[in-house]
């Protein structure tokens, strides 16, 4: 939108602008920038419609119209789906871009060809797509049936087939009483085929195998489980049975039978399908029938790439709250959804959409639509989904509160017509729980909307997912990856707002459409659909399964893929887990500050090339003594570091090494296609795919890795780490040998730390450019002395370099070119690690940077000292105190009290509905509190801080926060005793300032007065202290104030501290440290004397007085007990 006008006040402007309160009459109206955005994407439009003459086709409003139009409304006819143009099913192939595929089961359809069903109810799969011109299309695709293998016992034959399926269908029927009944045989068939197991090399080939086809997807668990447990077989007892592939989802086995893979383009052949013109069970445009072996599948190569137009819906709604409470379904109302839709492939959004619980000023730039009654809101909106028929939902936090609460209201208001949000008619979209749990993640507790056909993305969960931030709110985000923010709109005054008129309301409409935007954007920037688009191609699993499933399900499918090419079968495997292995090797540091360039080596996709290398597999793995017994002699199999056997690819080469080498060629591909390529949307695509394809590399070991899996295996992860430690132990011996001194260098290198799959070398040069060369020339020289396609690559220079421990620490990058540095790199530091407050990151950043890029040691340090200065004096922005650490497991299953676990039970105590939950991420502050309490006892909500100006322990941030980091970075350069006593020792610690809360109980009778540091006594009034002893007794009368007086020499000095009055500190015998104005206590009744026996006279701190000594004084001064808070308290 650069280079376009922008639009001064028009029709549809307010004249007064809404402000922080409600109204702001003086002030003229200003737009904000998201405003002025929506109008130019409104000006854009106009002149996009006049080019292309489509004024003709803006349909006027629709007084009284039925169910799927608003009423009433003006509808444009850009919100609509395109017509689907002409199309004879006899001579046209049908061709569609399919984004769901999912199964029901329903009536049997007679089509050409099909052998007639046996039952009347039959499975049936679904595809959901959308065409070349934006026609939306369900296929559903008939005559696929589940099915499993399992080993024929000994002795089983033919002759043996309809003895099993007979007892397995009588043993099924029996399993199902009381349940769903069954219309017809259970089991359709059981045939004998061959087939080889995938677990382990057995040197036999393929043996007998069983596949039993049944009549549901739900009856291959019953199946399973009676065939393990036995079935009685004429002549061969009751074996058991082991099941293979059985725990393979539908949808998967579909897909992988028909070579179909997430996202790809499918084509109906013409006279293979059936249109349905009238009785859609669907609210797409085109709805077909086909047999399931008449689907023709496009490898997503070449053309098929593309994208077709989808319809990318993003909205946000605003409930009005009551004070303090957050939002009921059950009690409050919705007053606004906001909605933006994008056709894939378009810059700007074509809807945008304001639907408001009373009138409302117009926007320019949006379509505004008021109503009276919240149940003709929430019916708009439900009518309108089914109207844009969006392919793509999106949002933020959507999964967990918009579509709930949405659904939920609708059920409190009874609109029942409101929850048809999907595309199949007449069902219902219904809210369940679920619970998703990794090592990576720990346990996250989410709602789930269904709605079926359309995919959902809710940006929080895919941002919780794939980014490590500080904060997941919209504002951080946004303003982390696009730089904007929402609009200026507080919660606490979205009622106010409601209540007040139009141009209130209109304020707030403004906010929700920014709060819709915001995550198109994120969408859109972050390459979200892309790149989910092409994990779902390279994967081969619906695009719906990279949201709610793991990673497992995403090796599985191409796994079984590559098997089923090869006649192997997978096995069902039960695993417990709990057995480890050791990991990778960390060579161990050479700590310190290396004013010397270091060179990084790197080897290329360590375990994959480690797993193709030496053809470690499941099909490859040999049994302890099986290579013996099979009579391999030693150069047809390895042994690995850990003693692991696997045969060579000259025996059978793995599927896993296959997997992998396609992956990596099909990689290459994309990279040299996008280096090619010009056009943006392609480029984006191009970049998505070979980004899938290097995730999904790395992610096999990883597969093979976990011990609680659909099939792990121990012998090929420890084997991959077993090599990587033992190729990272002759790395650093062949690098040390080779450049010494000896052999004609410069200087003996030395290898100063590796971690996994790269080393740090320092050669003994100066500059850049010669440890680049050096770097270069040995990354090929060590790779010759490992097998194809294992190569080590140079892929940086640190210079300087700081080398705190293992895996901490950061320099200068330089990659590129030897003059100027890419960037400041760090890895481990509180820089880049979250689990700190920001202004440890801070700090720590502008501690590295004046180390690092200006080598100044002596202005990092002074940097340090303001900073911790700073913090102790109280000038330091709460925001930048704030920790924030995410809740994965209940407060129960913790083993030691948590700061964050137990602020969320305090929270779910003052309003369940706006606690954290698992998953979340808790922000907390430290808050001052008696000596001796528990952080977790002081750990704070950062609102209810600001909101009840509750102190900050500075002193904690100090000791538990800043400390360690600082003196991780500087005692390497300083060294140990001496960082410690310049950076947490001296004259920038001796000043702290401690605020209190406000002022009220025992504080209301109190004076304030600035005090004497050393003997406690009230300063004057020209802020002197009159004593004459610098350490007076505690006992003995004092005068109220004697004025005047000639104070010593060395009492000239006057300290000041802003925001207090100036405090002496020359009676103190420890020399400067400074005291501010503080709230302090003044019996009623003695004065300044003494209060108990041991209790200084004069003024007290409040927070130094022991209770007892408060309330006695409040008891004889006739006021009763009390304690307050003063608002600055002296420390």
């Amino acid at each position: 939108m650069d280079g376009k006008r922008r639009p001064g006040p028009g029709p549809g402007v307010p004249p007064k602008r809404a402000r922080g309160g409600l109204w702001d009459e003086d002030e003229p109206f200003q737009p904000s920038q998201f405003e002025e955005e929506l109008a130019l994407m409104e000006e854009m439009e106009a002149e996009h419609r006049l080019q292309e003459q489509e004024e003709e086709l803006l349909q006027p409003p629709l007084e009284g119209a039925p169910d799927g139009q608003f009423s009433p409304t003006a509808i444009d006819a850009r919100w609509l789906r395109p017509t689907p143009p002409p199309l004879d099913p006899q001579k046209e192939p049908l061709i569609f871009q399919q984004l769901e595929i999912d199964h029901y089961v329903g009536p049997a359809q007679p089509l050409p060809g099909a052998p007639t069903p046996s039952r009347d109810s039959v499975p049936i799969l679904r595809a959901f797509g959308v065409t070349d011109e934006g026609v939306s299309v369900c296929c559903h695709i008939h005559g696929f049936a589940p099915y499993f293998y399992t080993p024929a016992p000994s002795g089983f034959g033919s002759e043996h087939l309809g003895d099993l399926q007979r007892e397995l269908n009588a043993a099924i029927s029996r399993d199902q009483r009381g349940g769903k009944e069954l219309t017809g045989p259970a089991v359709l068939s059981v045939e004998l085929c061959s087939r080889e197991s995938m677990f382990g090399y057995h040197g036999h080939g393929p043996s007998p195998f069983l596949r039993i086809t049944l009549a549901l997807p739900r009856l291959v668990a019953p199946a399973r489980r009676l065939l393990e447990q036995g079935i009685r077989v004429a002549g061969l007892g009751t074996p058991s049975f082991a099941p293979y592939e059985a725990n393979v989802d539908f949808e998967i086995r579909f897909m992988v039978d028909t070579d179909i893979v997430g996202c790809n383009w499918l084509e109906l052949p013409a006279e293979k399908y059936i249109l349905r013109p009238q009785g859609k069970a669907t609210l797409c445009q085109l709805e077909a029938d086909v047999l399931w072996s008449d689907v023709v599948s496009h490898p997503p190569e070449g053309q098929w790439q593309r994208i077709a137009p989808l319809r990318v819906l993003s909205f946000d709604i605003e409930c009005a709250g009551r004070k303090g409470i957050f939002p009921e379904p059950e009690r409050d109302p919705v007053i606004q959804i906001c909605s933006l839709g994008l056709r894939w492939g378009e810059p700007e959004p074509f809807l945008r959409l304001a639907l408001t619980l009373r009138p409302c000023a117009p926007i320019l730039g949006a379509k505004v639509q008021s109503y009276e009654r919240e149940e003709e809101l929430l019916q708009a909106w439900s009518t309108f989904i089914r109207t844009m028929d969006p392919d793509v939902i999106t949002g933020y936090n959507i999964q967990n509160f918009d579509l709930p609460y949405l659904i939920s209201r609708a059920q409190t208001l009874k609109v029942h017509t409101f929850p048809f949000l999907g595309r199949v008619s007449g069902l219902r979209s219904n809210i369940r729980d679920s619970s998703f749990q990794s090592k990576q993640t720990g346990r996250r507790d989410s709602k789930v909307v269904s709605m079926v056909g359309r995919v959902q993305m809710d940006m929080l969960q895919v941002l919780l997912r794939e980014y490590k931030l500080r904060s997941y709110t919209l504002n951080a985000v946004s303003f982390h990856f696009l730089g904007e923010q929402k609009e200026d709109v507080q919660h606490s005054i979205i009622t106010d707002l409601q209540n007040g008129n139009d141009q209130t309301r209109r304020r707030l409409a403004v906010y929700c459409l920014k709060d819709a935007f915001l995550p198109l954007r994120l969408l859109e920037r972050l390459m979200v659909l892309v790149n989910a688009m092409e994990m779902a191609r390279v994967t081969g699993v619906p695009l719906g399964y990279l949201l709610s499933r793991g990673q497992q399900v995403k090796v599985v499918s191409q796994l079984l893929r590559q098997a089923m090419r090869e006649g192997l079968l997978m096995p069902v495997v039960k695993t417990e887990g709990g057995e480890d292995y050791t990991g990778a090797t960390v060579i161990e540091p050479l700590k310190g500050y290396y004013d010397v360039p270091i060179a990084t080596l790197d080897f290329s996709s360590l375990y994959p090339s480690i797993m193709m290398a030496h053809n470690l597999c499941y099909t490859t793995l040999l049994r302890p003594g099986a290579a013996q017994k099979l009579g391999l002699t030693k150069d047809q199999f390895i042994k690995t570091p850990t003693g692991d056997e696997f045969v060579k690819t000259s025996v059978r080469k793995g599927l896993l090494p296959q997997i992998l080498e396609n992956l990596l060629s099909a990689r290459k591909r994309a990279k040299a296609e996008l280096a090619k390529e010009t056009d943006p949307l392609r480029r984006q695509v191009l970049d998505g795919r070979q980004l899938a394809l290097k995730v999904s590399a790395n992610s096999v070991y990883g597969f093979t890795g976990a011990q609680v899996g659909k099939l792990p295996c121990l012998e090929i992860s420890q084997s991959v780490t077993g090599f990587g430690r033992q190729m990272i132990e002759k790395t650093k011996q062949l690098v040390e040998s080779k450049y010494t001194v000896e052999n004609g260098y410069s200087a003996n290198a030395k290898v100063v730390y590796g971690d996994t799959d790269s080393v740090m070398c320092r050669f003994g040069v100066s500059s850049v450019a010669e440890a680049m060369a050096l770097g270069r020339e040995a990354a090929d020289w060590v790779s010759g002395h490992f097998p194809p396609p294992i190569r080590l690559e140079f892929e940086k220079v640190y210079f300087p370099y700081l080398l705190i421990s293992k895996k901490r620490y950061a320099g200068l990058l330089f990659s590129s070119r030897p003059d100027a540095h890419d960037r400041m790199d760090c890895k481990g530091l509180e820089a880049v690690r979250r689990d700190n407050c920001p202004l440890v990151a801070n700090l720590v950043t502008a501690s590295l940077r004046r180390l690092l890029i200006d080598r100044d040691p002596a202005g990092a340090v002074a940097h340090a000292q303001d900073v911790i200065s700073d913090l102790l004096c109280n000038r330091i922005d709460i925001s930048q105190l704030v920790i924030t650490k995410e809740l994965t497991r209940a407060a129960a299953d913790y083993a030691g009290k948590q700061a964050h676990v137990e602020l969320a039970e305090r929270m779910r105590k003052r309003d369940p509905g706006s606690a954290p939950s698992l998953g979340d991420r808790v922000p907390y502050v430290i808050i001052g509190a008696a000596k001796g309490v528990a952080a977790y006892m002081k750990s704070e909500d950062p609102l209810f801080v600001l909101e009840h100006s509750l102190p900050i322990d500075t002193q904690y941030y100090l000791e538990q926060q800043l400390a360690k980091p600082l003196l991780r970075i500087f005692e390497p350069i300083l060294g140990e005793g001496r960082a410690e006593a310049v950076l947490l020792r001296g004259d920038h610690t001796r000043c702290k300032t401690v605020l209190t809360g406000k002022v009220g109980g025992l504080l209301a009778f109190a004076k304030r007065h600035s005090c004497c540091i050393g003997c406690r006594t009230v300063l004057n009034h020209q802020g002197k202290c009159w004593a004459p002893d610098p350490r007076p007794q505690a006992s003995g009368p004092r005068p109220q104030d004697p004025g005047p007086r000639t104070p010593p020499s060395t009492s000239s000095s006057i300290a000041e501290i802003p925001g207090t009055r100036p405090t002496s500190w020359q009676c103190h015998p420890d020399g400067p440290w400074l005291l501010g104005g503080g709230s302090h206590y003044r019996h009623p009744l003695e004065g300044p004397g003494p209060l108990a026996p041991g209790v200084p006279r004069g003024l007290f701190p409040t927070h130094l007085l022991p209770c007892s000594l408060v309330s006695r004084g409040l008891s004889e001064a006739g006021m009763g007990s009390g304690w307050g808070r003063g608002r600055d308290r002296a420390a």
